[in-house]
């Protein structure tokens, strides 16, 4: 499995940055609603990158946008974005639009040349997922997905003990995501339209499917799901909330589950689900998510030829613990435990700088970055089949490869 993209060369056409890296690389944003949180890392005047432009079709994202980015131009329109007089403002670009419009605006802005940042997921089908990989292997443009949790330092911290080999060779991968702020987040926008996100195995699961993939160091193949929409479709209270942002409705007293109100007019997509997953190599896993849990975590199990590890908590303060000796019942003083510092509590327990600090390095310099193009579309991939055997009667359903050429580009470092 391919995670690492050596230096590419940038590609013809492409914003060539100051190659003395004593200026700040120039970004665009385009969408600027729910992910807008990440120009607070990108917009860093004199340390490395700024945002000159936000595009948004809606006035809301441009006058936030304003408040938010002192001096920064405002666009209605990807055409207009990429028009002479805009395009020579900017050097890389970062969709942060709903996840139906990535393909969209991602092809658009690797044609045009310029180092492209796409929020994850990829996109919410395999076509438009294979689509950004194509435009980035035909345009030889430099491509990165935010799969932030690679940064997560809990996820991290397994990584490292899985690559040290303490507990040897990885055999299966278990994954419980417990999601308190389901009701919130998911099923009062756009996000409970399932034209909008396939579903919520690919819209939140296709994450925690990129860290199984990660930590197994192998891409799912096969996959059966079942699921059902067991709460929220029986609450009858509706309102458009087209007019609103998550921040006006989220609150902790939104409990419980049953008492939520002013979901959105179109409820079509599952609140649990749970997929099994066979992996390259025979490694088995699985994936199990809620959205009406009183907790909001996840929780992570990985077993191999020597020993298993497990987190408990995922932010800053959880620990991972490793069992490396047989017993005959539950040991709570494991063999090991790593400590998560509780001291980072910015984007994801820190993982939001450091995504978008290395995306700027990337777009800039090119060399080894912590995601990977193909890893996310093969959590698409894995997601979309997981989607389509949940919703066709729990059945098997293979998951297609990426496409060789395209796979050889990427393997080769984009260069």
């Amino acid at each position: 499995m391919t995670t690492t993209t050596p230096a590419p060369t940038p590609s013809p056409g492409a914003s060539t940055p100051d190659p003395t890296g004593t200026a700040d690389l120039r970004l665009a944003i385009i969408g600027f609603g729910l992910r807008a949180s990440l120009a607070k890392y990108a917009h860093r005047p004199g340390e490395g990158s700024r945002v000159t432009v936000v595009c948004d079709a809606a006035e809301r994202g441009r006058r936030d946008a304003a408040e938010r980015v002192e001096g920064v131009r405002l666009v209605g329109s990807v055409d207009e974005l990429l028009s002479p007089e805009v395009r020579a403002e900017v050097d890389a670009v970062l969709v942060l639009t709903p996840d139906h419009l990535h393909a969209e605006h991602a092809v658009r802005t690797l044609e045009a040349g310029l180092p492209t940042f796409v929020e994850k997921p990829l996109a919410t089908t395999v076509e438009d997922a294979d689509r950004i990989l194509a435009a980035a292997a035909r345009t030889r443009t430099r491509l990165y997905v935010g799969h932030n949790m690679r940064h997560m330092p809990v996820v991290r911290a397994m990584r490292a003990v899985i690559e040290a080999g303490t507990i040897g060779e990885v055999k299966a991968v278990w994954c419980r995501h417990f999601v308190s702020a389901g009701g919130d987040y998911y099923f009062k926008d756009w996000h409970a339209d399932r034209s909008n996100t396939t579903g919520l195995l690919l819209q939140k699961g296709a994450h925690d499917i990129d860290v199984i993939h990660w930590l197994a160091g192998a891409y799912t193949r096969r996959v059966a799901a079942v699921g059902d929409l067991a709460v929220y479709g029986d609450i009858a209270d509706r309102r458009d909330n087209s007019d609103r942002r998550m921040a006006d409705w989220y609150s902790l007293e939104n409990w419980p589950p049953t008492e939520q109100r002013e979901l959105h007019p179109v409820v079509d997509i599952e609140d649990i689900s749970m997929a099994n997953l066979v992996l390259d190599g025979g490694v088995l896993a699985s994936y199990q998510q809620c959205h009406f849990t009183p907790d909001y975590w996840r929780n992570y199990t990985v077993i191999g030829t020597k020993g298993r590890l497990e987190n408990f908590g995922d932010g800053p303060g959880a620990v991972v613990k490793v069992w490396t000796r047989r017993t005959d019942s539950y040991r709570e003083d494991a063999d090991e435990v790593l400590e998560i510092p509780p001291a980072d509590t910015t984007g994801h327990g820190g993982a939001d700088p450091l995504l978008v600090a290395e995306f700027v390095r990337f777009a800039r310099d090119g060399g080894p970055t912590m995601t990977s193009p193909v890893a996310a579309r093969e959590a698409v991939a894995a997601a979309v089949c997981a989607t389509s055997s949940l919703r066709s009667g729990g059945g098997a359903v293979d998951v297609p490869p990426v496409a060789d050429d395209v796979a050889a580009w990427f393997a080769a470092g984009q260069s």
